[in-house]
C-alpha cells in the first residue's frame, strides 16, 4: 500500500500507459479539500517536457454510491470546454480510485495574497463576468450525463435534498441535531421560484479559481455541480467570501445582476447559504464516519468549526432571530499547558525554519492548530460540557447522563417535531459558540469572520 505521498501502485501503471512519454515527476500538492493535488511531468524522447495536474481521491471507485465525485466533474469540464469559460482540458480519466488528469494552468490560488487593490478588483470582477457567462448558458445545450435533463429550479432544490440526505443517513456517525434541523427547516421552505433553471459550479469564488496578472486563467472543482437556482452560486459566493474576502461585496453582486440578467433575490441567497452550510456540516460527518490521521486535520478542525458557527449562523438570519453570545466561564491553567505551548515553540521556531517543502509546511500549521485546539480543550473542556448538559436539559426536560446521548435524544425530538424552531436554534447558537471558544487560538481571524452584506 503506497503512503500518502507516493502515487498508488495502479495510478502511477495509468499514467505510465497514456504515452505521454516518461513519468519524471509526481508531486503531491497542498490542499485539493478530500481529493488530492498533485503536480504530474512526463518528458517525451526528445526531451520535451508536458506538466499536467491531476485529481485523485482514494476513497472512490467505480462502484462508488456518492454522487459528487470526479465522474461528475469530469462530465461538466468536457461540456464546457467549447464555452467562452477558462476551463482546464481533460487528458485522460481513472475509475478506482478515481483519477482525472488535466491541463496544469499557471496562476495563484489565494485571493488573499493579493496586495493591490487595483489587481483584487480586477480579478474579482473577471471571476464574477465569467460566473455571469456560466450562468447564460443554455442547459438544453449542455450534454452532462451525470446530472441528467434539467428540469425546474424545484425538481432540482428537492433532489439535491434528496441526495445529500441520502449520503447524511449512508454515514456511520452519530445523528447530529444541527443537521437533521437544517434538513427538516429547508425542507419546509423550498422558495416557490419559477425562473429559469442555471448549470450551479457549488463551491464558487475564491480559492476554486486561478488567477494572474489581474485576471482569472482558470474556474476549478465542479464537484458539487448541479441544476438550480442562479441565486445557489451567490450564496456559495458569499460562503467562500468569509474565507477569503472578495472585495465589497455588495458592488460583485450588482456586478453580476447587470452582467448575468438574473435579477438579485436575497431571500432565496439566504436559503441557500443554509443549504450550502448543511452540505458543508454533512461533508465533516463523513469525515466523523471515516477519520484518517493521514489528511489536513488541522485545517479540518478549524474549517469545520467555522461552517458550523455559519450554520447556526444563516438559520439565525433566516428566523430574524436576535441572539446573543452566552457567558463563558473560564478556567485557570492545567500543569501540562506549557508542554503545549513547548512543542508549538518547536514547531514555529526550529522545524518549520528548516522546512521547505510546501506540503511538509501546511501539515505543520495543521499539527500547530491541533494542539492549540487540545491546549485550550484541555483547560476549558469540563466546564464547557457542564454547559451543554445543562442547555440539553432544558430542551429536553431531563439530564443527560453525557453530551453524547443528549444530542442523540435531541435528534429524535426534532424528528418527532416537537420542538419550537427558535429554541433549537437557541441552543445550537449557544453550544457553537463554545465550540468556538475551543478553536479560537487556533482559528486566527477565521474566529471572528461572518457573512459579507448581500447590499449597501
Amino acid at each position: 500500500m503506497s503512503s500518502e505521498n507516493e502515487l498508488p501502485a495502479e495510478i502511477r501503471r495509468w499514467l505510465e500507459s497514456l504515452g505521454k512519454g516518461r513519468l519524471v515527476n509526481a508531486d503531491r500538492r497542498p490542499g485539493g479539500g478530500r481529493r488530492e493535488a498533485w503536480f504530474i511531468d512526463f518528458e517525451a524522447p526528445t526531451g520535451d517536457r508536458e506538466e499536467l495536474f491531476m485529481r485523485l481521491d482514494r476513497s472512490a471507485g467505480v462502484d462508488s454510491q456518492d454522487p459528487y465525485d470526479t465522474r461528475r466533474e469530469t462530465d461538466v469540464f468536457l461540456a464546457l470546454h467549447e464555452t467562452a469559460l477558462p476551463i482546464p482540458r481533460i487528458h485522460a480519466v481513472f475509475d478506482s480510485p478515481q483519477a482525472v488528469l488535466s491541463d496544469r494552468s499557471l496562476g495563484e490560488t489565494w485571493f488573499s495574497r493579493i496586495r493591490d487593490p487595483e489587481e483584487q478588483l480586477a480579478v474579482a470582477t473577471d471571476f464574477i463576468g465569467h460566473l455571469a457567462t456560466m450562468h447564460r448558458l443554455d442547459p438544453s445545450t449542455l450534454e452532462i450525463p451525470a446530472l441528467g435533463k434539467p428540469g425546474s429550479v424545484v425538481e432540482h432544490v428537492h433532489e439535491e435534498l434528496d441526495l445529500w440526505r441520502g449520503l447524511y443517513k449512508s454515514y456511520d456517525a452519530p445523528r447530529d441535531p444541527l443537521i437533521e434541523f437544517a434538513f427538516d427547516w429547508l425542507s419546509r421552505n423550498v422558495p416557490d421560484y419559477d425562473g429559469p433553471v442555471v448549470l450551479v459550479q457549488g463551491d464558487t469564488g475564491p480559492g476554486n479559481f486561478l488567477y494572474a496578472d489581474g485576471r482569472v486563467v482558470a474556474i476549478l472543482d465542479f464537484e458539487l455541480a448541479h441544476w438550480g437556482d442562479p441565486m445557489d452560486d451567490l450564496a456559495w459566493l458569499s460562503l467562500r467570501a468569509t474565507q477569503e474576502p472578495f472585495t465589497h461585496f455588495p458592488d460583485r453582486v450588482r456586478q453580476y445582476a447587470q452582467a448575468s440578467g438574473h435579477p438579485i433575490d436575497e431571500t432565496r441567497i439566504r436559503y441557500h447559504r443554509v443549504f450550502a452550510e448543511l452540505r458543508i456540516a454533512i461533508m465533516h460527518q463523513e469525515r466523523a464516519a471515516n477519520p484518517s490521521s493521514k489528511g489536513e486535520i488541522g485545517n479540518s478542525l478549524i474549517y469545520d468549526a467555522l461552517h458550523n458557527r455559519l450554520l447556526v449562523e444563516t438559520l439565525v438570519d433566516v428566523l430574524g432571530l436576535d441572539m446573543k453570545d452566552p457567558d463563558l466561564p473560564d478556567a485557570p491553567s492545567t500543569e501540562r499547558e506549557w508542554l503545549y505551548d513547548a512543542a508549538l515553540d518547536q514547531i514555529r521556531e526550529v522545524v518549520l525554519p528548516r522546512s521547505d517543502d510546501p506540503l511538509a509546511i501546511l501539515r505543520l500549521k495543521g499539527l500547530a492548530r491541533i494542539l492549540k485546539h487540545l491546549r485550550d480543550g484541555d483547560r476549558l473542556g469540563r466546564s464547557f460540557e457542564s454547559q451543554d448538559l445543562d442547555d440539553l436539559e432544558a430542551l429536553l426536560g431531563s439530564r443527560p447522563t453525557d453530551v453524547p446521548s443528549g444530542r442523540e435524544a435531541l435528534a429524535i425530538r426534532i424528528d418527532a417535531g416537537d420542538l419550537a424552531d427558535e429554541a433549537l436554534v437557541a441552543y445550537f447558537h449557544q453550544a457553537t459558540t463554545r465550540r468556538t471558544a475551543l478553536v479560537r487560538s487556533a482559528s486566527g481571524a477565521l474566529a471572528d469572520r461572518h457573512y459579507p452584506p448581500l447590499s449597501d
